[in-house]
Formats: C-alpha cells, sequence, structure tokens
C-alpha cells in the first residue's frame, strides 16, 4: 500500500546539541512505528519549489501519537536549515510514513544486541535502545558510538544514565577528535564483543564509508554478513 502525504504539527523543539535539534510531531498513523524506520518530509516554497529528505524516528514505537526526529544542521543544507533555524512548535509539517523493513529491530527478536552508529546515524539505534529498555530490558545490548567531540555525543546524558543504570546495557564512546581519543578499529570491536558476547543483531548507521568500513570489521571478527544489517547516510 502506498503511503501517502499528510500533515504533521510541531508540538516542541529544543537544542540536542550544538548542531542537533530535537523536534516532536503529533502523526496520526493507523500503525505504530517498528524501531529503525524513518520518515520523508517535505517542504513547499511560495513559488511552489519543493525538498525532500527523509529522517530517523529518535523515540520509542510505544511513545504514543507523537514522533522524535534529531535533526543535524547541515552547512548549505536547504531543509535541515529549515528545521534547525526556522521550525517552530505549531508548524505544519508535510510528511510520509513509516517507511523501512530492513532496518529494524524489534524486541520479540531477542539479542545479544549490537548497535554501532558514526555521528547522528545513532539517532535510529537510540530508538532500538529505548524500544529495548521499555519492552525487552533483559536483553544485553552494546551501543558503540565513534562522534567527533564529548559535546557532539547526540543523547549524551540519557546514554550515560543507560549505562549506569541498566544492568544488561553498555555504552562504548569513540571521541575521535579529543585529547587521547581514538577512532573505532580492529581492536575497538574487539573489546565491544569481548563485553557483549556474540550479537545475534548487529545494526550499523552512519556516513558511507564509516558503514562500510564497520561491516567489514564486524565480518573480519567473525560475525556471520546475514546478522550485519546496515543504514547508509549520504556520501
Amino acid at each position: 500500500m502506498a503511503l501517502t502525504w499528510q500533515e504533521a504539527r510541531i508540538t516542541a523543539a529544543a537544542p540536542e546539541t550544538a548542531r542537533v535539534r530535537r523536534l516532536t510531531l503529533a502523526v496520526g498513523w493507523s500503525r505504530p512505528f517498528r524501531a529503525g524506520q524513518h520518515v520523508d518530509v517535505r517542504l513547499t516554497a511560495p513559488d511552489g519549489y519543493q525538498a525532500q529528505r527523509s529522517y530517523s524516528i529518535a523515540s520509542s514505537p510505544m511513545q504514543a501519537e507523537t514522533i522524535d526526529l534529531l535533526i543535524e544542521r547541515l552547512d548549505d543544507g536547504e531543509v535541515s536549515g529549515f528545521f534547525s533555524d526556522v521550525a517552530e512548535p505549531g508548524d505544519a509539517i508535510e510528511l510520509r510514513g513509516p517507511i523501512g523493513g530492513a532496518f529494524v529491530w524489534d524486541s520479540g527478536a531477542g539479542g545479544p544486541l549490537l548497535l554501532v552508529g558514526g555521528g547522528s546515524g545513532v539517532v535510529p539505534l537510540l530508538s532500538m535502545l529505548r524500544h529495548r529498555a521499555e519492552a525487552a530490558p533483559g536483553v544485553p545490548a552494546l551501543l558503540l558510538y565513534s562522534a567527533r567531540t564529548r559535546g557532539e555525543v547526540i543523547a549524551r546524558d540519557e546514554l550515560m544514565r543507560r549505562d549506569a543504570e541498566e544492568p544488561e546495557f553498555r555504552l562504548r564512546l569513540a571521541l575521535t577528535r579529543e585529547t587521547g581519543g581514538r577512532r573505532i578499529d580492529a581492536d575497538t570491536i574487539g573489546e565491544a564483543l569481548a563485553a557483549l558476547g556474540t550479537p545475534a543483531h548487529a545494526f550499523v548507521c552512519g556516513a558511507n564509508p564509516f558503514v562500510s568500513a564497520i561491516a567489514d570489521l564486524l565480518v573480519e571478527a567473525g560475525l556471520p554478513p546475514r546478522t550485519i544489517r546496515t543504514e547508509r547516510f549520504g556520501g
């Protein structure tokens, strides 16, 4: 069944990091979305010009009637610029979704669950972690998250709190531009797998080069390719 465009209204907006803004939108879907899915948004200028982008959903499927989007402001980004600088609560946005069936995790799928995100690629993984915490907290999960600096870690306080309070969740940060920081490499992957155990499911999300490199590292570490799912953002 083809998805149709609908009106979604912004109910809240707040900064998440210096470059990322959290928007909450009221939606009228007839069915719940699945953790890992995304939406398309469409902006129309007074002269009829349209711009369309896809954004992953950050919230849990158990969050009723609203979804959260975490939108990173990109240099010269016409859509991200609008959501960063112009959009306010009360505004109506054209939206289509939920979209996607391959890069999703449902609580019944179990674990262990390995999540690897680069930059804003952590957003759909946050949806999975939030869903897991509400519906299947006993599923072991580890998030390996690469960001440039600590200040650019999306949902940093939440992730650190979960790491401290949830017995079956572990957070590993790879801060590439901090003093003494590191990138995700074979050693980092090995340490994550040693802490988590053999994952039943691995999800990798980020820019194309990041995702390709991580997927290769996971295969080299012995994970069956069928257990690895990837989502790629841009070039």
